[in-house]
């Protein structure tokens, strides 16, 4: 399978991509949690946010629009606070079927929380195209996050690229076993696609659950300890100093600028 369908890394000769991924992952998640603090109706405050994450994206020589384009992918979930719209009190303005009623202050808090989260979701982004998987993991682990939170995220990522290829020759099984002619519509009804599909998700459950089991093994007989080993010392640099003051700097010229 092509690692490319989950892992977003993107190599670049950038100061971005030299930093130390301890400052990457602090500043990231320093970041977001500013922009979700950010009151209400702060736009300005907003475009400055997202600003700094286009910035960051030119510094690391990425494309901005590949940052945007990567962040839509959460809107559809953003549109689960649609209901915002119809409930905040306020000027009314536009009255529907049913009562509904957006107010505007409905709808500037609605644009609020999209806009933070898109830009949050920027952000997290540019830390994956940035940072390696396996660094991101080191430098939770120096940041003290806990091993089994660590190792969980690792394992989780690892074999989620062999579960998709067991989907796949899963769903290759089941249409190699289908009658089906040009033109015609194979396979059986929806019925029959409904229990064939309780199958595969039940032969697929065995099959993890067999194939865990073996990598515990495996692992306990590899001396495995619950510590990722890395040969990368993440020894901080000045510059990596300076990138964390001025990261810093202008996460809290952010929330200055959002309370004037």
């Amino acid at each position: 399978m092509n690692a490319n369908a989950f892992d977003r890394y993107l190599e670049r000769p950038s100061p971005l991509h030299r930093l130390d991924p301890r400052v990457k992952v602090v500043l990231t998640l320093a970041f977001i949690v500013s922009v979700a603090l950010l009151p209400e109706r702060a736009w300005a405050a907003y475009l400055a946010a997202f600003l700094l994450v286009m910035g960051a994206a030119l510094t690391g020589r990425l494309s901005p629009w590949l940052v945007v384009r990567r962040s839509l992918l959460g809107l559809p979930f953003l549109l689960a606070a649609v209901t915002i719209l119809f409930t905040v009190p306020g000027e009314a303005l536009w009255r529907g079927p049913l009562g509904l009623t957006v107010t505007d202050a409905g709808a500037a808090r609605f644009a609020g929380i999209v806009l933070r989260s898109l830009i949050s979701i920027q952000a997290a982004v540019l830390l994956t195209a940035a940072t390696r998987v396996p660094d991101i993991l080191h430098a939770l682990r120096h940041l003290r996050v806990p091993a089994v939170l660590v190792s969980i995220i690792a394992f989780m990522f690892r074999y989620l690229f062999v579960l998709v290829e067991e989907v796949q020759r899963l769903l290759r099984a089941r249409a190699a076993r289908s009658a089906h002619l040009p033109g015609v519509a194979g396979g059986g009804g929806v019925r029959w696609r409904a229990e064939v599909a309780g199958h595969m998700a039940g032969q697929l459950l065995v099959r993890s659950l067999d194939r865990s089991d073996r990598v515990y093994q495996a692992m306990q007989a590899r001396g495995y300890r619950g510590e990722l080993l890395t040969l990368s010392p993440h020894v901080m640099r000045p510059a990596d100093w300076v990138w964390l003051a001025l990261g810093t700097a202008a996460i809290g010229a952010l929330q200055v600028m959002a309370r004037l």
